[in-house]
Formats: C-alpha cells, sequence, structure tokens
C-alpha cells in the first residue's frame, strides 16, 4: 500500500505535473509566476484548495449510489467554490497578512482547471480516499515545483534589454514553459 501511495506522489510531482504535462492550470501558472513569493503563495494555496477538494471523492460515491453521477462536473464546481470560500473567510480572519499578499490570487483558485481535473481524476482512477488524498497533494506539491520553477526562471529574465524585441513579454513566457515541458517529459517512463 505505502508503494503504492509513493509511486502517486511521484507520477504526480514529475510525471504527470498538471502545468507542464497535462497543460492544467495554465492561467495562474504563466500569470502568477512572475515573481517567487506570489509562486509559492499560489502553489501553497492550490496544494490546500486540492488536498481539501479530495472532499469530493465521498460526494461522487452518495452520487454514483443515486445514479446521479452525470452531476459529477456541476457538484465538484460547487464544492471547489465553497471550500475556496471557506479557505478565505478563514484566512481573512485569523492570517490577515497572509490574505492580504494573497489578495486576487485566491478566488482565482476557483477558476484553477488543475483543481477540478485532481478531482475527477480521483474518481477516473478508481482510487480509495487514501489514494485520492496523496493523489490531490502530490497534484499540488507539482503545481507549487512547476510555480517556483517557472518564477526562478522568469526572474532571471527580467532584463530583456539584451533580448530580442520580438521576444519580450509574453513570447519569452511562451517559449520558457516549453522547454520546461520538454525537461519534464524525461521523466516519462518512470512510473508505468
Amino acid at each position: 500500500m505505502l508503494n503504492s501511495l509513493i509511486v502517486i506522489i511521484i507520477s504526480m510531482v514529475l510525471v504527470s505535473n498538471y502545468p507542464l504535462a497535462q497543460f492544467l492550470g495554465i492561467c495562474p501558472f504563466l500569470g502568477v509566476s512572475k515573481d517567487l513569493d506570489s509562486a509559492k503563495g499560489m502553489g501553497i494555496a492550490v496544494t490546500f484548495v486540492m488536498v481539501l477538494a479530495a472532499a469530493t471523492w465521498p460526494i461522487m460515491q452518495l452520487l454514483f449510489k443515486f445514479n446521479l453521477a452525470y452531476l459529477q462536473t456541476v457538484v465538484f464546481i460547487l464544492v471547489i467554490a465553497a471550500l475556496v470560500q471557506l479557505v478565505e473567510m478563514f484566512m481573512k480572519k485569523s492570517m490577515p497578512a497572509l490574505y492580504k499578499s494573497l489578495g486576487v490570487f485566491l478566488p482565482l483558485i476557483t477558476t484553477n482547471c488543475a483543481v477540478l481535473g485532481v478531482c475527477i481524476k480521483n474518481i477516473d482512477n478508481n482510487y480509495n480516499y487514501i489514494q485520492a488524498l496523496v493523489n490531490s497533494f502530490g497534484a499540488g506539491i507539482g503545481f507549487l515545483l512547476a510555480m517556483v520553477i517557472m518564477a526562478g526562471v522568469r526572474s532571471k529574465l527580467v532584463d530583456e534589454s539584451r533580448m530580442p524585441v520580438s521576444f519580450r513579454g509574453v513570447p519569452i513566457t511562451l517559449v520558457t514553459a516549453a522547454i520546461l515541458a520538454l525537461s519534464f517529459m524525461g521523466f516519462q517512463g518512470m512510473v508505468s
């Protein structure tokens, strides 16, 4: 059992990394990775919400029981939105400094397709609840890793004066993301 959980984590962090291998969560990956602190904050918040979103697993079991599986996406989106609201209210009340530093990033987690993707993957892979929790945690850590690496690389590209004009801004960001995605392809085949 422990071996399968370790495989799930390694798979989600390196092999099936959401932004770099599955292209889920690209909007915050490209938009928030301009500076390292914002990238870390967003990555940690997404990881936390992904682990909480594993609560969709027992809800899906109820939907299966009552033959309402076709409501999966709607229910998952509602649960994720409610979880993000709860996290936001909790942070606003108990951690105002962190809440203020994350700012608009917290509500954006609701629209992050990587969070919905991990919930659906937990069901599609027939994971039990423990495996779903581990998968969600691994996906969050993989998202955090991708965000931090991208922010680190982008911080080195700040001086665009030596860069051709056609590569400045969004083009170099997309080229950087593509090179990172290619580098993570080296992990393919590591976990089968």
